[in-house]
């Protein structure tokens, strides 16, 4: 049994909320209301029901806005509820039941959202994965024969299909179609699946098959999808799971590991980290055997093509990317390097997200 009492230990709530502060801002949430909703509490056990409570808020003014027609502050207003709820389920919560609902309603909310904002938008689900796929605004189809690259993007080890939207919208103003996945043991994936090193080569697969067989995806009837460029991009432990997506599936053409691992060492890892593992791979001793096969030197041989690795210079997770480390074994990738950006950079938007998402353009659009 996973030891939970840190999460009520003195102190821990206020630090936990200054951790996470720039990752919120990163996921578009305002760092005023962050720190009006989570300044508050007393115990971090506190933490979902207050995240609740602020998604319950923005949803009721997006039901206040569609009433009067307003379509997209209602749109606008529901993605924020998706980004709460979406907040709420950072902890191992003891309550799993709590934790699983707040993903469902993540997932609800977002699709709200989207069928209010981008009615092109779609969920698609399967075996292992669920996502949303997103086309570029204004985008009538195969109009002219034009289709469009798709990037995949992988969510890490507490995160989900409904965070990473500042990433989603600057590939889609480049004109790249965009899938975010829940795969095995994230978001609603959570509640009946669970995490494994190589799970998401396996669900990234089926949902690029899905894509394939779907009429409206990048079937062979001329969907709007060009399934010939894939790209993908890893966020924090999905960085790894993007390197083994690259490695082993040859529809991917290039791969972003933006925060990844490069190695996890058990015993460097915090209780936090420890516990939510735990929780997303099932138990204590499967988090341990998935943190020990968590190395990309395995992986290394296999990453022949363009690979951009992201890094902060302040990023204080034991094990993530660095050039460094890595040079030896993938000598051909390009090292994006912020000396003062954080784990995922959400304190660093500016400096590294534009060239990432002109990068992925340049691997997909380049002929």
């Amino acid at each position: 049994m996973t030891d939970l009492s840190f999460l009520s230990a003195p102190g821990m709530a206020a630090g936990f909320a200054a951790e996470t502060r720039p990752r919120a801002h990163g996921a578009g949430i305002d760092v005023h209301e962050y720190d009006r909703v989570t300044g508050p509490l007393e115990s971090l056990l506190q933490w979902p029901d207050a995240c609740r409570a602020a998604a319950l808020r923005h949803r009721a003014a997006a039901e206040r806005a569609a009433a009067r027609g307003h379509r997209r502050t209602a749109g606008e207003r529901h993605r924020l509820a998706a980004r709460w709820f979406h907040l709420g389920t950072l902890l191992p919560d003891p309550d799993r039941d709590r934790a699983a609902e707040l993903a469902g309603e993540a997932d609800r909310a977002m699709g709200q959202s989207l069928a209010l904002l981008e009615p092109q938008a779609r969920r698609l689900s399967g075996e292992g994965f669920a996502g949303w796929l997103r086309l570029p605004e204004n985008t009538p189809g195969t109009a002219n024969g034009k289709r469009f690259p798709v990037v995949v993007v992988i969510p890490g080890m507490d995160s989900t299909k409904e965070e990473f939207h500042a990433l989603a919208d600057a590939l889609l103003a480049r004109g790249l179609a965009v899938l975010a996945i829940d795969g095995p043991g994230q978001g609603v994936m959570a509640a009946d699946t669970t995490m494994s090193a190589d799970g998401h080569r396996s669900a990234v697969a089926r949902a690029l098959d899905v894509l394939a067989g779907d009429g409206d995806g990048g079937g062979a009837d001329g969907g709007p999808l060009d399934l010939g460029r894939v790209a993908v991009v890893g966020l924090s432990l999905g960085g790894y799971f993007a390197a083994s997506v690259a490695a082993q599936d040859p529809r991917v053409r290039a791969a972003a590991l933006v925060s990844g691992p490069y190695r996890l060492d058990w015993d460097a890892l915090v209780p936090f980290v420890i516990a939510t593992l735990g929780r997303r791979c099932g138990s204590p001793e499967a988090a341990r055997a998935f943190a020990e096969a968590i190395d990309l030197r395995a992986l290394a041989p296999q990453l022949d093509g363009p690979l951009l690795l992201v890094e902060g210079g302040e990023d204080r997770i034991p094990g993530v990317t660095n050039g460094e480390a890595l040079s030896a074994h993938l000598p051909h990738a390009e090292v994006l390097h912020v000396p003062h950006g954080n784990h995922l950079l959400g304190n660093a938007l500016a400096d590294w997200l534009p060239e990432t998402a002109d990068w992925l353009a340049d691997a997909l659009l380049t002929k």
